[in-house]
């Protein structure tokens, strides 16, 4: 294999090569390590807190403390990956992520866990970018959008999955298996990518931002303290003030830093595009709505109505298969009638699944409560989604597509590490005790998702404008961008 290897490296890798398989089944794999972690979290969270006592300020902790790592660092790792060897990041992050996991796994507390989930986050930021980076780096150009586009589909099988073995395992071998499942996946990533993955990296590399990026998370990790503490201290509180405070001067100085650097973290200049601006706003509305609501939905299933986590995890299961099955078919209609109808559609279909979920409550059925919202909101994340990311990077000339991949990314999980920060805070989630307050701040908690997720409609119609053409859509296809 090692011939083959080199050979390949010179004028990159085939999918029809073992070596091409085995280099597409590592990044495949490591995408997946991390889908299936934050889909089976997101069950597991109720049973956590039952095993540590904690409160559900203490599990927000349990999914922000990842996401705050993830979305502050994950351009950074993109641009390390870029200067030092992308394989190298992709594999570091691996193992960090996998070593985390065993730490998770292995927790004796809430603190400890918390603790370890901000280092997975570490990793993921690491390994993440590296997975799609390694596919456009590696392979060659005519097996390139074939590459992309299977490592879309086995993801897209991953969050299919993510619901039933997170069920399975969480009312089976018990929580912990969550986590140091991924230990040998990880183990397994790694010995693959170093067998078949080549080296590979920018020969003129910009400057790495370090500053930058230790600004941004600062602002994010004050600014998430204060929204979460809100909750058990109180918006008043001098400490939660003056946090908030911090968080928002430290944010003010990023945008001061990367309009006067050199070398910025965020270019400024992807944001003189009025497309990709919209868009992005748009990107706050729809992943604030959606990471928020799967964590409610799970935690009122299993908390207020009693569900076992695998009923839980699989109550949204119609909608899963729908983005699964029809995410192509969305991008091929895009392409033919242009996307700004779907960007419009899209968010109002699944703001009205989020408020028919509302229906769910202590003696929720599934096929009267849960089913129709569920159909309804998995209509509009198909609706929308492909059009998004691949509208998204069509914007941005070629030059720039994977820091706008990028930063999209960021954005997303910013949007929704806010969400889950603010809205149980908001609707008194945080301080609710027995079923009927539970319910009572679930359905506020999905009101307000709702309307943050409709917001995204009106960005579009008005803020895309008739100009926004089928092309962009075209354009993204021919790079690859969308499967």
């Amino acid at each position: 294999m090692a011939d083959t290897k080199t050979a390949e490296a010179e004028q990159g890798l085939s999918l029809n090569s073992a070596t091409g398989r085995l280099a597409l089944g590592a990044t495949v794999g490591a995408s997946a390590m991390a889908s299936l972690d934050a889909t089976i979290v997101n069950v597991a969270l109720p049973h956590i807190g039952a095993d540590f006592h904690a409160s559900v300020s203490a599990l927000q902790w349990v999914l922000t403390g990842y996401l705050l790592a993830l979305a502050s660092l994950i351009l950074l790792g993109g641009a390390l990956g870029d200067r030092y060897g992308r394989r190298r990041v992709f594999v570091i992050g691996t193992l960090w992520f996998a070593a985390a996991s065993l730490l998770s796994g292995a927790a004796p507390n809430i603190e400890v866990l918390v603790v370890a989930r901000f280092l997975q986050g570490v990793g993921g930021a690491l390994l993440t970018p590296g997975s799609l980076a390694i596919l456009q780096a590696s392979f060659r150009e005519r097996d390139r959008a074939k590459a992309v586009g299977a490592w879309s589909g086995f993801g897209g099988i991953a969050g299919a999955m993510g619901p039933f073995l997170g069920g399975w395992l969480v009312d089976g071998p018990g929580w912990r298996w969550a986590f140091l499942l991924n230990v040998p996946v990880g183990a397994l990533v790694v010995i693959s990518a170093r067998a078949a993955v080549p080296e590979t990296r920018d020969t003129h590399p910009g400057r790495i931002d370090v500053v930058g990026a230790a600004v941004a998370a600062s602002a994010l990790a004050l600014g998430t303290w204060s929204l979460t503490e809100a909750g058990p201290r109180g918006w008043l509180d001098s400490a939660v003030m003056i946090t908030g405070a911090l968080a928002l001067t430290a944010a003010g100085a990023f945008v001061w830093w990367i309009l006067h650097t050199r070398s910025p973290l965020v270019p400024p200049a992807l944001f003189r595009n009025r497309n990709f601006t919209v868009l992005n706003l748009a990107t706050v509305a729809l992943y604030a709505a959606i990471g928020t609501s799967f964590f409610l939905i799970a935690y009122e299933l299993q908390v207020a109505a009693g569900w076992s986590a695998l009923q839980a995890g699989t109550a949204l299961l119609p909608a899963t298969v729908l983005m699964f099955i029809g995410s192509a078919w969305s991008g091929a209609l895009a392409q033919r009638i242009g996307p700004r109808l779907q960007l419009t559609v899209g968010p109002l279909l699944a703001a009205a699944g989020l408020l028919l979920l509302t229906r769910i409550g202590p003696d929720a059925s599934w096929a009267t409560d849960v089913l129709p919202g569920a159909f309804v909101f998995g209509l509009g994340l198909v609706t929308f989604v492909a059009p998004l990311t691949a509208t998204v990077m069509a914007t941005a000339d070629p030059d720039h597509v994977s820091i706008a991949s990028g930063v999209n990314n960021a954005i997303a999980r910013t949007a929704n590490l806010a969400a889950v920060a603010v809205i149980p805070v908001v609707s008194g989630l945080t301080a609710a005790v027995g079923a009927a307050e539970v319910t009572h701040s679930f359905r506020v908690s999905l009101v307000i998702a709702a309307a943050v997720a409709a917001l995204a409609s009106p960005l579009a119609f008005f803020g895309l404008g008739a100009r926004t053409r089928t092309e962009a859509v075209a354009l993204a296809l021919r790079r690859g961008l969308i499967a």
